[in-house]
């Protein structure tokens, strides 16, 4: 009797620690993996993926009614990170490792240029500065796009010439930086100027995986002479060095579940540290909402376009350096 009793339990306390799952969401969820791509090893991990994409969902949705209250300024959706919990997205990809690279020691501090009339709102993509949405995939190089971001700006900025950049090239050639496990864009200017060069996309393609350098010189098509810190935090100089030089590379904090699902509208998460920064990407511009009057940075990302607006997000401008998007603020000069 008492092994029965045993049994009985033991099964009760099975079915207790299964996830349970909104079965009217079977369909979706299966449109999710098909739309993605998304195969599990058996049905264990199938379920908890499943349960971590739900508990997404629900967090998505209840967000997005709160943003119709009138409770946020911008909207998230689901997307090809939803079945990925907070801890496991953040080890897969942020590209900053900043106890290694955290201090400017090299290149040149901005001074802000005097009696200069700032525009209201730039956007250097229309201007030819910027080229698509590119995706790091699985691998942390964040560090490495955005470099290579605000190096194709300057360098249209010199020649009027877009030509992508190798991040590959970088990856696998700056040894004071960490490949896929992260980087310093910083350190990714500092190689190029040593190095004479960066290949180009075409000739250095991406792989997003860290291997041997196979940098050819004869294939280089652009060159640092030095490159240009923006005093930290100083989101006033970084708002002139955006609007008089062009797209800079930056650093933010990337940790929030808020930002990963981010679709539209300003960015502004309450959570978020200014210094606690992990995440490279390039300002391409700034402006202002006109339908908040809220002012914000307009930042590209490298998760591709399937990602937030386009691959793009605004982030909040002029709200105490808010995610630290002047922290860690450079620029290379060609």
């Amino acid at each position: 009797m008492n092994f029965y009793l045993c049994l009985a339990s033991l099964c009760m306390v099975i079915a207790a620690a299964a996830p349970q799952f909104n079965h009217t969401l079977d369909a979706k969820w299966e449109q999710w993996k098909s739309q993605h791509g998304r195969t599990y090893k058996g049905n264990e991990e199938d379920n908890w993926r499943r349960a971590t994409w739900e508990k997404n969902l629900r967090m998505i949705e209840m967000h997005n009614r709160e943003y119709r209250a009138g409770k946020h300024s911008f909207q998230m959706e689901m997307n090809k990170f939803g079945d990925l919990t907070n801890e496991k997205f953040r080890q897969m990809m942020n590209g900053f490792t900043q106890k290694r690279f955290q201090g400017k020691t090299k290149g040149n501090l901005f001074h802000e240029p005097v009696s200069v009339n700032l525009p209201e709102s730039i956007d250097w993509r229309t201007k030819g500065y910027v080229t698509p949405v590119k995706n790091q995939g699985q691998c942390g190089s964040s560090w490495a796009f955005s470099a290579t971001g605000s190096l194709e700006g300057q360098w249209f900025r010199k020649t009027g010439k877009l030509i992508p950049l190798s991040e590959q090239n970088l990856i696998d050639c700056t040894r004071s930086n960490d490949g896929c496990q992260g980087g310093s864009t910083n350190n990714a200017f500092e190689y190029v100027k040593s190095n004479g060069g960066i290949d180009s996309e075409e000739s250095y393609p991406y792989n997003g995986m860290s291997g041997y350098c196979l940098y050819q010189k004869k294939n280089a098509v652009s060159s640092i002479a030095e490159y240009v810190n923006i005093p930290s935090a100083n989101e006033s100089a970084f708002t002139q060095a955006v609007a008089v030089m062009g797209p800079m590379s930056v650093t933010i904090d990337a940790t929030h579940t808020s930002f990963l699902f981010y679709h539209s509208g300003v960015y502004y998460e309450k959570n978020c540290n200014s210094q606690n920064v992990v995440h490279p990407m390039l300002v391409v511009g700034y402006g202002v909402d006109r339908q908040n009057r809220m002012k914000y940075w307009i930042v590209k990302n490298s998760w591709g376009e399937d990602w937030g607006n386009n691959g793009y997000i605004l982030m909040a401008r002029d709200h105490n350096n808010h995610c630290g998007i002047a922290t860690e603020a450079s620029y290379p000069e060609v």
